[in-house]
């Protein structure tokens, strides 16, 4: 009996060393892949747009990759500790049969990710909206995208299945300047000019370009500006446009129209 508990713990602590050994060695292996990535990525970020779709197909690469290894060694280790990994894999898949309807979302997540690379959705370094938040598409992952807002740092877990609810923002800003009626067309066209030359000097505003009356308000008319912004600044770059357009209105004279109430007295 003596000698028995003998060969066991032997036994044991081979088993646990050699697992040790495993999980270690995936360690290592995969931290030398990962680092060939990182190298990858850092050259292709000096690229800017032109590298973003292969940075994209880098980081999903790199989830898959991460998930075989993971799954790689739990089955390596459950075949050192006497586990018919074959019997396993079989029963996994007959489980799989049950569980595929608990885990339809799962799936989808999946099946989506792969969407998004091969039909070109978006990729990493895009800026997208999704609901009420703007942010910047950090990783595409198998089964979700991450983002961080624009406005407030925050991290932002898309699961992969929602990508009909995601928007991809433009270059393009809309801005429509309101001026009075009794203004001359002439006079409130000069005083655009005046804008947009203000606006292009602002940073992150690639080009300004007048495209007309936009609409005759109740009080207004609104005269509409075209301008091409770096989406990762839209939101700041907004305001400051904003602010500009006000302080060139105030500096020829200008105020902005506000709704009025005309009485009548019989």
């Amino acid at each position: 009996m003596n000698k028995f508990n003998v060969s066991l713990d032997k036994i044991l602590t081979e088993q646990l060393f050699a697992s040790l050994v495993v999980v270690l060695g995936s360690i290592l292996l995969y931290s030398a892949i990962n680092f060939i990535f990182k190298k990858s990525e850092k050259r292709l970020d000096s690229k800017l747009f032109s590298g973003k779709r292969s940075k994209t197909y880098l980081k999903l690469t790199k989830s898959i990759i991460r998930n075989l290894f993971i799954i790689i060694t739990i089955l390596i280790i459950l075949d050192i500790y006497g586990v018919d990994v074959n019997s396993a894999l079989t029963g996994v898949g007959i489980a799989g049969v049950i569980l595929g309807f608990a885990l339809q979302d799962w799936f989808k997540d999946i099946i989506r990710g792969g969407s998004i690379i091969t039909d070109n959705y978006f990729s990493v370094g895009d800026v997208i909206k999704y609901h009420d938040s703007i942010g910047k598409v950090l990783v595409i992952g198998l089964k979700s995208t991450r983002i961080q807002d624009l406005d407030n740092d925050n991290i932002i877990t898309i699961a992969n299945r929602n990508i009909e609810e995601v928007e991809i923002i433009s270059h393009v800003l809309l801005v429509n300047v309101p001026m009075s009626y009794e203004l001359p067309l002439s006079k409130a066209e000069a005083t655009i000019d005046h804008i947009m030359e203000a606006i292009k000097k602002l940073e992150h505003v690639e080009d300004c370009i007048y495209t007309g009356v936009y609409n005759l308000n109740d009080s207004s008319v609104s005269y509409r500006l075209k301008i091409s912004v770096d989406p990762l600044n839209r939101l700041k770059t907004r305001k400051i446009i904003l602010r500009t357009v006000l302080d060139v209105m105030e500096k020829n004279g200008i105020q902005v129209p506000y709704n009025q109430l005309d009485i009548h007295n019989k």
